[in-house]
């Protein structure tokens, strides 16, 4: 029927001035088009509102007016159905429709107003359902209304009735649909009400809702001024860890649980066949036979991982493929509109209102094609992040869990990994995953329409771009293993570079820069290369991928003229087969890539499923309730497994129930704290690390310091208590991070107490003294079950029972009175080693242990290794907290306590040390400087710069120009005469395109040169400066800062910033290449242009400044993530044993909502400038074809397709504009912060020409300090005061002195790392100052206090010159004792150090130190004696080689141990950096001063 109406009455269509549907049309399809929508959606979204109640909406105004218009409307429909009837009764034969369409109006009306209400109920605070009803209603009313105007007009009211009904009618839907764009008042207890910065795209109505309208308050506050912290909306409860976490841990449980039941339903079989059944005198199973049982068994199904994903993640998941697949179906209406257009103005005579409504139908579809693909792409990514949150916190918790041999099996970066990598994989993976099926519908659609349009010469176009794909294939195939390779390199650069800066000292003290500057230049030259290849690739797949649509067009149109000669390429062929091609391009090049993204995705996928499947420790090995046995621990003939390592520490460990129980069993009554070997610190401030998460009891809080004898450290530490400890305590020395970690076990108020080996890491008097007031008979301690591992033998008379443990069993166990008399394992093994050491056992009643003399010399040897580090911290930290140049240390006593009163003084502190942190890694805020910009295109070559502009130009001309001549070609059409010039248009065509190829690769390629030579003088710019850099700059800047600037931006520089500036320019000229051809065929588009680039200006720089400070908050939060999670890795044992799981898992939890907390609106902001953007695009498609409609009488409808083909790529281009000049100043900013490490100050040349020493200096080795005064840095006071000494060649000098007295700054001053402030230092006639730092600094020696090893072999670690021949390196091998355990090591000289000498003791580290010392044997050796890191014998062999070997050699020591120094000729006794005693040590003890203290207390006198 309707199709009948329509070829009658299209006369009254189409083709007059006023066109009009016919009533039949008007009546049926156009009423009924919303009701079908609203009656096929309702079920789906009655069963979706049951499912997601969100609470319940009081009745408001607005909501009473839209119900009772509902009603209204119904009464007005069924008013039409009545009259129906009663003129059927007056016998006028109306047609069923007006039965049909008023009956099913009204039933609709009734459901859109229980519609209203339901969604009141279940708290919808804005319906999109009906929204979408109600605009369809009204659309559909429009052609009626005007209808019945133009037929009132010409006065044939047939009944009056339905008429004004009619009115009523669309006034009343008009008011639906406005009324239905404001918002309800939210639910009731809503976290809308209560959440002081909700976001607010949970009140946000649908249009709002489609248009991402909410997000302008952020967009607008970013631009005025950069986000903070405090700026970002709080986390939507859907997107939270504590939703998405457990949803996808139970879907993870239930996967597992169904594999386990699915194994034993088969193990019942397998044991059903050989069981009870077979006859009992044969024993049917063999043991071999059991093995291969077994062994099957654990082939059993894998409890799937993406199973469990799926099932948490798929079904918001798939709305997204929904929008998906309506935004794939809209993409072709374009190319069909354009064809009608086209059609259109080829004919004179067609009315100029179908041209309208064709524009206007373009930006329409183009307008819901927008909406649709952001609010798929909003889905997406949501999803994305949900699978992130869901995965890392899947991880933490398991790794809170896992056994130890689990633990082994991988390393914590490879876990940190899993939560970095592999989580992002699967995040970047959803955005695409729906291309899967999307792209290959694209191109079958795609085909069809093409074939319909141009007939089989399709397939050769088709056949081109099927070969490219195996072109792009192997492309990336090569760029992966490009990639991978780089990678490596890379690595090895960033972790060479990570060993020199971390023992940049030594380098310095050594001279050795040189060496490791070459090794560095070595990676980077092999990484460049790699790069230089890739760069070459990239050139090509980029030509690729340019001149891909133009080579298939042009087979395309060239079979398609030469096959027929019938065949007429006109314009609405050639465009509207562009514009297909084109839609074409994205999912062929999508796919591959798709592709190798899920097989990355699968990789991780079996990754992370490895790691969740992982063995967990059994919580019930350990026997935690209180039994009635009368011990407190128990452990009745365990037997435990465990890789190697120290029997004491895994006896401490099967307490814990850290190890596999095999047999036996334990009970601990009550609970438990523990000190381990290694103490563990957290990234927090001193008092959370002691509290660990219990209540601050003022009183309780100073005796455990007061007794672990931290009182005087926090008089050190520049923020008392509150100071904020580094990763791994990095800012404690050794034994401050083991008293910390003993005065948190104290501060528990546990009922048992295991102690491995608290008291090895701190010197002994406060080893005395926290075992006085801790751990011994008398300490805080007594009436609890303690169980104290150690090595040191001196207060072992005091503790009630001795087990001596002899390979994992126990020997003997009894008093020490006991034990010495049965002479057993305990009795040779002690008493032999430490016989000699005696003097430590120190009796009791005669020594008084002051009070003042632990506070002077507080920790007098564990400060020491680190005491540098502890004062540059201290340094550092009031120098950020005040600028002031007085001594932070005189900052008087009343301040500090009354900051220490204040409770929200922590709280401030922190804020100013993290806005510090955060400031010096993003010092700029704000826009980047065009200096910024012109700093790179200097690296890459001005000239260059200049020239790679000039080629994009062209190519852009070339590719305007062959569409132009597509378009005049298409013309001859029109005039008849194709077959004539077909080769010639043919031809330059081709010339035309090919030349744009050619063209791009030139780019490219020049491009690539480019950015290969500012990656080189950048980073050869950095490394220069950071090795010419003094050693104060190293101590004031926390390495990762520096390693940043190797990695992350040199990494940017190498590889992000060239892809994004050749983005950026290929989509601006391509953007202006677009407004060029359309104001070429229209010239009254440039009005437009103007107010349209002013809209897209501000959309521009407000999204710029939103999206780039919003990617800085991300990753300034994500790294908190990871370096949280490797802390708790590290310290599982000890966050268990105090049950703190369930705290850690919030607080991971915490982090990982913080870190998505600024993701989510970054993601928010692009489909906002998505959005946007792409309204423009609409816009300028909408007046390309209008002004093509008006100006139709002189246009050929060549340039019309040309102009609009063209307007309709330019949505793409402009969106990705906006996004590449936002990326462009998010990368740039890397060249500034490479350079700003650039142009650090350097320290003095390392060789002046002309004052260069005789090869043979120093002959003597007299060494003269003049007057000498030296500080740290500038704007801090003195650290040694006007120092004057002589000291002779061959003399051995001891130097004394409490902690800070400065007595490394003496040794630091004569190898210049620091320089004089005053005086001078004279060594055999020559001023140290005047000569090169590596002149002075190879000829002298220093064994350092903390030995340094470089990972690579052992023979570069002594000599990385390699001047020495291997005979002399064996001698001083043999000469330090290392002999023995280098020539067994079957590599010999070559063995492999590994990073920080790790895989060597530290005895031998230090032992490798002595021998580098003995290699080098110059007329000074500087000793910086090592602390609690030697055990006694490495010590005593060190002493003993020093003795013999530097016997004519002038040797300093600073001395810890006072017992290695008695026999030096003189020892110099330092205090506030002046020389208070300086004699030998006989006349030192006879002045009964400081030194006399100080053996005292060391028991020497």
């Amino acid at each position: 029927m309707l199709v009948l109406l329509f070829s009658q009455d299209s006369n009254f269509t189409k083709h007059t001035t006023l066109p009009d549907f016919p009533a039949c049309f008007q009546l049926s399809v156009l009423p009924w088009a919303p009701c079908i929508f609203l009656w096929l959606t309702s079920p789906f979204y009655i069963f979706y509102l049951k499912r997601n109640n969100r609470g319940y909406i009081m009745m408001s105004i607005l909501n009473r007016i839209k119900t009772v218009l509902g009603l209204i409307l119904w009464i007005v429909c069924w008013t039409d159905l009545f009259s129906s009837f009663h003129e059927m009764s007056q016998n006028q034969l109306k047609p069923p429709v007006y039965f049909v369409t008023p009956l099913v109006l009204g039933m609709t009306m009734l459901l859109a107003t229980f519609l209203i209400q339901f969604e009141r109920l279940k708290g919808v605070q804005s319906s999109g359902v009906l929204f979408i009803f109600w605009t369809i209603s009204v659309l559909c009313a429009i052609v009626p209304f005007r209808s019945k105007i133009m037929n009132a007009s010409q006065a044939e009211v047939s009944v009056l009735l339905r008429f004004t009904m009619f009115y009523i009618y669309f006034g009343l839907i008009l008011l639906q649909l406005i009324l239905s764009c404001f918002n309800e008042k939210p639910p009731l207890f809503s976290s809308v009400v209560t959440d002081p910065n909700v976001c607010p795209e949970t009140t946000a109505g649908f249009l709002s809702k489609m248009t991402f309208w909410w997000f302008t308050s952020m967009a607008i506050k970013g631009y005025k001024s950069p986000l903070e912290n405090k700026d970002l909306w709080s986390l939507n409860k859907h997107d939270s860890s504590e939703l998405v976490v457990p949803n996808l841990l139970n879907e993870w449980e239930v996967e597992k649980s169904k594999a386990q039941s699915e194994q034993s339903v088969k193990e019942q079989a397998a044991f059903r066949k050989a069981g009870p059944g077979a006859e009992p005198n044969h024993v049917s199973v063999s043991p071999e036979e059991e093995e291969v049982l077994l062994s099957k068994r654990k082939e059993a199904r894998q409890p799937s991982f993406l199973r469990a994903l799926l099932r948490a993640f798929g079904p918001y998941f798939l709305i997204g493929s929904a929008f998906k697949l309506l935004q794939d179906l809209i993409t072709f209406v374009n190319p069909q509109l354009l064809r009608m257009l086209i059609d259109f103005t080829k004919q004179p005579q067609a009315p100029s209102w179908w041209g309208y409504s064709l524009a206007f139908l373009m930006f329409s579809a183009s307008l819901l094609q927008t909406l649709i693909l952001h609010q798929h792409f909003q889905y997406c990514f949501v999803t994305g992040m949900r699978l992130r949150s869901g995965i890392i916190g899947a991880i933490y918790r398991k790794s809170l869990v896992i056994t130890n041999e689990a633990k082994r099996s991988s390393t914590v970066g490879e876990v940190v990994n899993l939560m970095s990598v592999d989580a992002q994989r699967f995040m970047d993976l959803t955005t695409f995953l729906n291309m899967l099926w999307s792209a290959p519908l694209q191109i079958v659609l795609a085909l069809f329409f093409l074939w319909q349009n141009l007939g089989p010469s399709v397939l050769a176009g088709v056949a081109v771009m099927v070969l490219l794909i195996p072109f792009n294939a192997f492309i990336a195939m090569k760029t992966r293993s490009y990639q991978v390779e780089q990678m490596k390199y890379k690595d090895e650069r960033i972790k060479l570079m990570n060993e020199i800066l971390n023992g940049i000292k030594v380098l310095k003290l050594y001279a050795w820069e040189t060496s490791f500057k070459q090794k560095i230049l070595q990676i980077r030259q092999k990484e460049l290369n790699v790069l230089r290849k890739t760069a070459y690739l990239s050139a090509l797949s980029t030509m690729a991928w340019t001149s891909a649509p133009f080579l298939v067009a042009l087979t395309t149109f060239a079979v398609f003229v030469t096959v027929d000669v019938n065949n007429v390429l006109d314009a609405e062929k050639a465009f509207v087969s562009l514009s297909l091609f084109n839609i074409l391009r994205f999912p062929l090049n999508m796919l591959p890539q798709v592709i190798s993204s899920i097989v990355q995705a699968s990789v991780s996928l079996k990754r992370i499923q490895g790691f969740l499947s992982h063995d967990e420790l059994d919580p019930e090995s350990v026997d935690r309730r209180n039994n009635t046995s009368e011990y407190a621990v128990s452990v009745v003939n365990g037997k435990f497994s465990w890789a190697k390592q120290d029997q004491a520490t895994s006896l401490v460990c099967a307490l814990l129930g850290e190890m596999e129980k095999l047999e036996g069993q334990i009970s601990i009554q009550g609970s438990v704290a523990y000190v381990p070997q290694q103490a563990w610190i957290q990234n927090a401030t001193l008092r959370d690390n002691i509290l660990f998460g219990r209540p601050y009891a003022e009183q309780k809080y100073r005796c455990v310091l007061e007794a672990c004898a931290l009182t005087p450290d926090l008089e050190v530490l520049p923020g008392g208590d509150q100071t904020e400890i580094g990763e791994k305590g990095i800012n404690l020395s050794g034994g401050q991070r083991q008293r910390v970690s003993l005065a948190r076990a104290l501060y528990s108020e546990a009922d048992v107490y295991l102690l491995d080996d608290p008291l090895s890491a701190v010197d002994a008097h406060v080893a005395k003294h926290i075992f006085d007031n801790v751990i011994g008979p008398e300490g805080a301690l007594k009436g609890k079950t303690r169980i104290l591992v150690t090595h040191g033998i001196s207060f072992l008379p005091q503790v009630h029972n001795i087990l001596v443990l002899v390979e994992g069993r126990v020997s003997e166990m009894g008093s020490y009175q006991d034990l010495l008399k049965q002479n057993g394992a305990f009795y040779l093994y002690f008493i032999c080693i430490y016989c000699f050491h005696s003097d430590l056992l120190v009796d009791e009643e005669e020594e008084e242990f002051p009070d003042d003399a632990l506070s002077n010399h507080t920790d007098m040897v564990d400060n020491e290794p680190v005491v540098n580090e502890a004062r540059r911290q201290f340094m550092r930290q009031m120098s950020i907290m005040s600028n002031d140049p007085e001594n932070p240390k005189k900052m008087s006593r009343r301040r500090r306590c009354s900051e220490r009163r204040h409770p929200e003084s922590p709280s401030e502190k922190k804020e100013l040390k993290v806005e510090k942190l955060i400031q010096a890694e993003t010092t700029e805020t704000g826009r980047v400087k065009l200096k910024v910009y012109w700093e790179y295109a200097k690296a890459v070559g001005p000239l260059l710069s200049l020239f790679i502009c000039v080629l994009y130009g062209c190519q852009s001309a070339t590719s305007i120009g062959a569409n132009v001549w597509l378009s005049e070609w298409t013309n001859d059409a029109l005039l008849n005469r194709t077959q004539d010039r077909v080769h010639m248009r043919v031809g330059v065509y081709a010339a035309l395109g090919i030349s744009q190829g050619v063209l791009v690769m030139f780019s490219s390629f020049t491009l690539a040169l480019g950015k290969i030579q500012a990656a080189r003088k950048l980073h050869q710019t950095l490394l220069d400066n950071k090795f010419h850099t003094p050693q104060s700059f190293f101590d004031t800047t926390p390495i990762g800062r520096i390693i940043n600037r190797f990695s992350k931006d040199i990494y940017v520089i190498d590889e992000v910033l060239p892809s994004t500036v050749l983005m950026f320019l290929g989509t601006f000229f391509a953007s202006l290449s677009t407004m060029i051809v359309i104001i070429f065929s229209t010239p009254i588009f440039a009005l437009v242009i103007g107010p349209l680039a002013l809209i897209y200006f501000f959309v521009q720089r407000f999204y710029v400044a939103t999206s780039r400070q919003l990617k800085r908050l991300e990753s300034v939060s994500r790294s908190p993530i990871y370096s949280h999670f490797s802390e708790t890795v590290t310290g599982t044992s000890v966050i268990r044993a105090y049950g703190r799981n369930t705290a850690f898992v919030l607080l991971s939890d915490m982090k990982v909502d913080e870190n998505q907390k600024s993701y989510y609106p970054g993601i928010v902001s692009n489909r906002w400038l998505g959005v946007r953007i792409e309204f423009i695009g609409n816009c300028i498609v909408l007046f390309a074809a209008l002004f093509a409609v008006i100006g139709k009488e002189k246009l050929s409808p060549g340039l019309v397709g040309l102009s609009v083909s063209y307007a309709l790529q330019v949505t793409m281009s402009l969106n990705w504009m906006v996004r590449m000049t936002s990326d462009l100043e998010s990368n740039i900013v890397a060249v500034e912060r490479v350079k700003e490490y650039s142009e650090t100050a350097t320290e003095a040349p390392w060789i002046v020409k002309d004052k260069q020493p005789p090869p043979d200096w120093p002959p003597k080795g007299n060494v003269e300090f003049i007057d000498y005064s030296v500080r740290y840095r500038e704007g801090l006071d003195l650290v040694l005061r006007n120092i004057s000494l002589e000291i002779k060649g061959g003399e051995k000098i001891g130097i004394v002195g409490r902690t800070g007295a400065g007595k490394s700054s003496m040794t630091l001053c004569l190898f210049r790392l620091l320089e004089a402030a005053d005086g001078e230092i004279v060594i055999d006639e020559v001023k140290i100052s005047e000569i090169g730092l590596h002149d002075l600094r190879s000829k002298l020696t220093i064994i350092p206090q903390e030995p340094v090893l470089f990972s690579g072999t052992l023979r570069m670690n002594l000599d990385p010159f390699e001047k020495y021949s291997d005979e002399e390196v064996w001698k001083v091998l043999e000469l330090s004792h290392l002999k023995k355990f280098v020539s067994n090591q079957p590599s010999k000289l070559e063995l492999e150090c590994s990073e920080g000498g790790e895989n060597l003791s530290v005895g031998q580290r230090q032992l490798v130190c002595l021998a580098r010392a003995l290699l080098r044997k110059t007329r000074i050796l500087v000793l910086d004696e090592a602390t609690a890191a030697v055990d006694l014998e490495t010590d005593d062999l060190i002493q003993s080689t020093i003795r013999t070997q530097f016997e004519d050699c002038t040797v300093f020591t600073i001395a810890h141990r006072l017992n290695t120094i008695m026999d030096y000729t003189r020892v110099l006794v330092l205090d506030k950096g002046k020389i208070a005693e300086f004699d030998t040590p006989t006349n030192l003890l006879a002045q009964k001063g400081i030194f006399y203290g100080m053996a005292k207390d060391a028991g020497l006198a």
